[in-house]
């Protein structure tokens, strides 16, 4: 069943101030360039502590409540069946958090590090290179994916426990906004919501797009250009465009099925045929360093040296995961029908750091290996010609990698789609006035906002460079952090309403809702809840 009914107060003030951005930015990208500048320098100098104290606090917050009593709940009614299998519902979650931003990233990053170290290094020596490998999966790791999983637990238990028939983060606050939550409050946050989805995805597609152009120029020989991007841009437009007409369970999950698949067997690959007991030993090594100085690399800001590295990194790391946690938690908390607030913590902090630990211990191990033993240093090459060309070397270095360059561009293309696809589908839903569990937004609607999304691609190209991307993103994600905090104070105020403190006898199912109402229990489940 579909449901075409948009929210005019929330779709029409979003395409129209996103499409003003886009516009603006084509025209004079210099102008907008160094706004954004301006804009995420303020925000870094004030308020990047409060990143990195936040995030460190919600994955305590989810350890808590993962042991706690409330872990037991379940996103549904006590016999609610998992609408997924697990292997697609893991599939579809890491699919839709990463996309081709970690096989970029992957590679590359410790590249970065090993140019710019954190605490004062010399770049390019022994210790750079092991910090270098470490911060990529602290990175990557479980603060990260703790964004994800705070943002998706209010929404799905606002969704499918309470019973509420819209999919925001407004209605995943409605314990603490009260009437408000259809008022300018709440429409103001689920605009916010949009600006922070087109945001964080923008930011993958102006990273992920040149590096595929870099790709495909060496494969046909033709040369990098402003308009192979924009080719590229319609080809990937073609693919989520024909998945989101298939839908949720037809698209979504067998792309991300697809992905998962051609992923593990790349890294696999690579594991095998390259430098194999270097990355073990070196991974190894970087999660030793991780674990051990995780609470220091959590809180670091670097005040006195100020080398600039925490904010360059660390704090556009997590305010891309800010920008990214509403579509994910919007995106999970739909496919999670079924399964306990344990089992969505478990998925996404174990499962979903793992992966990216699994491609950043064999595709980063590499790129190190080849930058500290290799005949040619990836640092000169991607001062000389850019990151993405930089990738390409390093691709082509690998045993039969003439001929891997086109997977890896296959790869590359479906995993971003799956990423894309799921962030239409998820914008759709937010601008949809009324969704109940088993309806979809329209697909008219999914369609266009994977045309806004294209287009938002297109702006970053036009402002151009790594820095204006990741300013663009901590800018576009500030507001959110403060929603965020909002929908957990919510969450908890509901939980607490529905299911009683702690320290009350083990938990049951004590509320029925229906359409956001507490419904009348039978008797005999009256005197079990007493």
């Amino acid at each position: 069943m579909k449901n075409s009914k948009i929210d005019p107060l929330i779709f029409w003030p979003s395409l129209l101030i996103i499409l003003s951005m886009c516009i603006t930015s084509i025209i004079w990208p210099d102008a907008t360039g160094n706004t954004v500048n301006s804009v995420m320098t303020w925000i870094v100098d004030n308020f990047g502590w409060a990143y990195l104290v936040v995030g460190l606090a919600m994955a305590a917050l989810l350890f808590w409540l993962a042991m706690g009593r409330y872990g037991r709940v379940k996103f549904g009614g006590p016999t609610e069946k998992p609408e997924f299998s697990t292997f697609t519902w893991i599939s579809m979650l890491f699919c839709a958090g990463i996309g081709s931003s970690l096989v970029y990233w992957s590679i590359i990053e410790p590249i970065y590090y090993m140019q710019t170290p954190p605490f004062g290094l010399t770049p390019g020596s022994h210790d750079a290179a092991e910090w270098a490998a470490t911060y990529g999966a602290f990175h990557w790791g479980i603060t990260c994916w703790s964004w994800y999983t705070i943002a998706t637990i209010p929404i799905a238990y606002s969704y499918y426990v309470r019973k509420e028939t819209r999919l925001t983060l407004s209605m995943a606050s409605k314990s603490v906004l009260g009437k408000h939550v259809n008022g300018p409050i709440g429409k103001a946050m689920d605009v916010a919501v949009m600006f922070g989805i087109i945001g964080g995805v923008g930011t993958s597609l102006g990273l992920g797009t040149p590096m595929i152009a870099a790709c495909i120029g060496r494969i046909f020989h033709i040369p990098q250009s402003f308009w192979l991007n924009i080719v590229i841009l319609v080809i990937w437009s073609v693919i989520f465009g024909t998945s989101v007409c298939l839908g949720l369970k037809k698209g979504i999950a067998r792309l991300s099925d697809l992905n998962i698949g051609l992923a593990l067997a790349l890294a696999l690959f690579v594991l095998v045929a390259g430098p194999t007991a270097f990355i073990l030993n070196t991974f190894t090594n970087s999660l030793s360093l991780m674990f051990d100085n995780y609470f220091r690399m959590s809180l670091w800001t670097d005040p006195i040296a100020k080398s600039g590295f925490p904010q360059s990194w660390t704090i556009f790391y997590w305010a891309w995961a800010v920008g990214y946690s509403p579509m994910m938690g919007l995106f999970v908390a739909r496919i999670s029908r079924g399964r306990t607030i344990r089992e969505l913590i478990m998925g996404m902090c174990i499962w979903g750091p793992l992966g990216c630990w699994i491609y950043f211990a064999v595709f980063g191990c590499y790129s190190l290996n080849i930058e500290l033993y290799g005949a040619q240093s990836m640092t000169a090459l991607m001062a000389e010609q850019g990151a993405a060309q930089a990738i390409v070397t390093i691709l082509e270095s690998l045993p039969f990698g003439t001929y891997l360059l086109p997977l890896f561009v296959v790869l590359m293309f479906v995993f971003l789609a799956t990423t894309l696809d799921s962030s239409a589908y998820i914008l759709a839903s937010v601008s949809t006035k009324e969704l109940h569990s088993e309806e979809e937004p329209a697909r008219w609607n999914r369609l266009l906002w994977a045309i806004i999304l294209a287009l938002m691609a297109v702006m970053m190209f036009s402002i151009g460079g790594l820095k204006v991307i990741q300013a663009s993103s901590i800018v576009l994600a500030f507001p959110l952090m403060f929603a965020l905090l909002v929908m957990v104070w919510s969450f908890m105020k509901s939980i607490k309403e529905d299911y009683g403190e702690l320290l009350a006898p083990p938990l049951l199912q004590r509320v029925e809702y229906e359409n956001g109402e507490k419904k009348e229990l039978p008797v005999s489940i009256k005197k079990i809840a007493a």
